[in-house]
């Protein structure tokens, strides 16, 4: 078995006269367009191998690429006509490879076998629960060697037990290594290495206890104006958990693995070939470009819109919902009594191209308009780029884009005095709501009209030349 890295979570895996394509991303952008591939790459299409099998794991944009899998759909040559399409049980996901019109889509379940010309795939669970739609790992057997791609997914050692029962011990992995802090920056969250979660990473490498074990995913970084995030999302490197996991199971065998890198899979054990690859390369390594430093300088918020027409025409839209409108939506959700409840002074600063302007609504007050300026505390604040505030009222972006891309920034300090106690807002698994993402909520239907936008955007698109 050959495994080859393409990308990020994107494998070509070759065993005899069968070939596996896993989260395909063929182009720059991805995740919205925030980000690019890191390290970058030069992919000659015309040299991939005829795909049998393509795998999707979930519907995150960077194993979910609407760009790529529309070309892949379109007359590209690459994926053989009586191809299978393996995917979860996720309608949004599933709505839209109907809409880029693939054949013999196969819904996956947990452990459940599914044969294709001579191997045996096996989509395996996933315990995670920040996510409400499905994802999988894939066990891949070609009845001498097995390989498994973790992506994503979180497993307990129930899992990993069940794993060593269908194949025993697995020949490679390609295993999670890097908890990505995407979104921490704009709401407030922790910007350092989550401990708790990286030991789970290197605990269920160690249970799942390959022969052989590389870093999976996380090949890409933000581009251009959004680079600065860079310092505050990536807390570790494939060489540092290398380093780690000798430390944590020094039994366990394994290596870097980039673009163009192959795995030659057999019972005698794994070669990494480095930069073996006949149709993909690196570019540019430029990985040291994405360094943690979360205290470094921030830019501050600024719309997105350069042209001044557009812009005014933009502002002029956003302050009249503000000013009429917002109060009337905030009173429509049930969250509003949490609010009234913990005496929340709330402030919403929206940013222009010269500077920005502040509403405030004092929850504890008896005035429930809407204020111009500011009043004497905060407990809740939300500053947001003109551009995003409107691409939201609009219905034309999403909390995918607007909640990783640090032009929307909050942050609260939940509390309350009464009767002669102080009490505070103790954190738990529910968050406390906050007045845009309750008048915007992210979920379903915002989903589905994300990724109908990029199918419409590429079905059918000639122009698959650039990047």
């Amino acid at each position: 078995m050959i495994a080859t890295l393409i990308s990020h979570a994107c494998i070509l895996i070759q065993s005899r006269d069968t070939t596996v394509l896993t989260d395909p991303v063929f182009f720059d952008y991805l995740w919205e367009e925030c980000n690019v591939q890191c390290p970058s790459i030069d992919l000659d299409r015309g040299k991939i191998p005829k795909v049998d099998i393509l795998n999707i794991s979930h519907r995150h944009q960077d194993h979910f690429d609407i760009r790529t899998l529309a070309y892949l759909a379109s007359d590209s040559g690459i994926l053989s006509p009586d191809a299978v399409v393996m995917a979860p049980r996720d309608e949004i996901l599933l709505e839209v490879l109907k809409s880029l019109e693939f054949k013999n889509v196969v819904v996956v379940e947990d452990f459940k076998t599914v044969e294709v010309k001579g191997l045996t795939l096996t989509a395996t669970p996933s315990l995670n629960k920040q996510d409400y739609f499905p994802e999988h790992g894939l066990l891949i057997h070609d009845g001498d060697v097995t390989l498994w791609n973790q992506v994503d997914t979180i497993v307990s050692p129930d899992i990993i037990k069940y794993m060593h029962r269908l194949h025993g011990q697995i020949d490679f992995a390609h295993v999670r290594y890097l908890p990505l802090l995407e979104g921490n920056f704009s709401f407030h969250n922790p910007l350092e290495l989550p401990m708790e979660e990286y030991s789970s990473y290197l605990k269920a490498a160690t249970a799942c206890r390959p022969k052989f074990a590389v870093p999976g995913s996380a090949g890409f970084k933000y581009r251009d104006e959004f680079k600065f995030l860079n310092q505050y999302s990536f807390p570790t490197t494939q060489e540092q958990f290398l380093r780690d996991l000798t430390d944590f199971c020094p039994e366990i065998q394994s290596s870097v693995f980039y673009p163009g890198d192959i795995a030659v899979i057999s019972k005698e054990g794994v070669e990494i070939q480095k930069s073996a690859s006949k149709f993909v390369k690196i570019k540019e390594n430029d990985s040291y470009k994405v360094e943690f430093k979360p205290v470094s300088e921030v830019p501050p918020i600024r719309t997105r819109t350069e042209n001044k027409a557009e812009h005014e025409k933009q502002w002029q839209k956003v302050v009249s919902f503000i000013e009429n409108r917002f109060v009337e939506l905030l009173v429509e959700k049930k969250a509003v009594q949490s609010w009234v409840d913990w005496k929340v002074a709330y402030q919403i600063e929206v940013f222009g191209q010269d500077g920005s302007e502040i509403w405030c609504l004092d929850f504890a007050g008896e005035d429930a308009n809407i204020i111009k300026g500011r009043i004497g505390k905060i407990n809740i604040y939300e500053g947001i780029a003109c551009s995003e505030l409107y691409n939201l009222i609009e219905n034309e972006t999403s909390w995918d884009f607007v909640g990783i891309n640090g032009q929307y920034r909050t942050f609260k300090d939940i509390y309350r005095v009464r009767m002669g106690e102080f009490e505070h807002w103790v954190k738990t698994d529910k968050k406390f709501p906050q007045p845009l993402t309750e008048i915007f909520p992210s979920g379903k239907e915002m989903d589905r009209a994300k990724f109908m936008r990029d199918v419409k955007r590429w079905k059918g698109n000639s122009d698959f030349k650039t990047s």
